[in-house]
C-alpha cells in the first residue's frame, strides 16, 4: 500500500520509463547534427593542416552515446610557428585547420602591428571537444565542442614573456584591446560561430570558436 502522496511503485515505474524515452529522443534528435566525415575530404584536411605548419597526431575514434563523439578527431599539438596549443586540442580536423588559418591570416600581423617586435609563442585553449550541452545547461541544445567543431580560445603567450588575456575589451582604447577586437571581428572569415565576451555571461573570459555548417553559408558573430 502507498503512503499519502506517494504514487504506487507501477506509476513510478512508468515515469521512469517515460523520462528515459524522453531522452533517448532527445539524443537521437542531437545525434542528427553530428557531422558526417567523408573521408576524401578528411585525408585533404590534413594535407592542408601539414602544410600549414601546424603539429598534430591521429586521435581515436570518440564514441559517447548517441550524440557526442568525433570519428576522425586529431590533437592539435601546436600552430604553424611552432605555437604551442596548451593543453592539446582534441577536435575535428576542420577545426585545427580553420583555427591555423586564422593564425596566419591575422592573429600574427594583427599582433606585429599593435605590439611591433612582439611574437606569439603560446595559444591557451579553455575547452576543446567536451560532451555537453550549450553553455553546459542540463537540457536543450547540445554544444559544437560536442562534436569536436568547437574551441575555446582563453589567451596567448608572448615571447617576451607577457599573457594577452581575453577579457571584455569593447572599451579599451589600449592597443591590446584594439587587438583583441580586431581578431574577434575577423575570426568570422574562418569560422562560423565567433563568441566573444560581449556575447552573453557565458563567455566573459574566452572566444568561442566553431565551424558549424548551416543552411545558406550563415554566419553568427557577436
Amino acid at each position: 500500500m502507498s503512503r499519502p502522496g506517494q504514487q504506487p511503485a507501477e506509476a513510478t515505474g512508468k515515469n521512469a520509463k517515460a523520462e528515459a524515452d524522453r531522452k533517448a529522443r532527445e539524443e537521437a534528435e542531437k545525434a542528427k547534427e553530428r557531422p558526417k566525415e567523408n573521408d576524401r575530404e578528411q585525408a585533404a584536411c590534413r594535407i592542408a593542416l601539414k602544410e600549414i605548419g601546424a603539429s598534430f597526431e591521429e586521435a581515436p575514434t570518440i564514441d559517447d552515446g548517441a550524440a557526442c563523439g568525433m570519428v576522425k578527431p586529431v590533437l592539435l599539438k601546436a600552430l604553424p610557428g611552432d605555437i604551442k596549443v596548451t593543453p592539446a586540442a582534441t577536435v575535428r580536423c576542420d577545426t585545427a585547420l580553420q583555427l591555423a588559418r586564422w593564425m596566419e591570416g591575422s592573429v600574427k600581423p594583427s599582433l606585429e602591428a599593435a605590439m611591433p617586435g612582439e611574437a606569439i609563442t603560446g595559444l591557451s585553449q579553455a575547452s576543446a571537444y567536451v560532451c555537453r550541452n550549450r553553455n553546459g545547461a542540463k537540457n536543450g541544445k547540445i554544444s559544437e565542442h560536442a562534436f569536436g567543431n568547437a574551441v575555446d580560445i582563453a589567451g596567448f603567450t608572448l615571447k617576451s614573456g607577457k599573457t594577452v588575456t581575453i577579457r571584455p575589451a569593447d572599451k579599451d582604447a589600449t592597443l591590446e584591446g584594439a587587438f583583441q577586437r580586431t581578431i574577434t571581428e575577423a575570426a568570422c572569415l574562418y569560422f562560423t560561430t565567433v563568441l566573444d565576451p560581449g556575447s552573453d555571461a557565458a563567455h566573459q573570459n574566452h572566444l568561442h570558436l566553431d565551424v558549424k555548417e548551416r543552411r545558406g553559408g550563415y554566419r553568427y558573430c557577436w
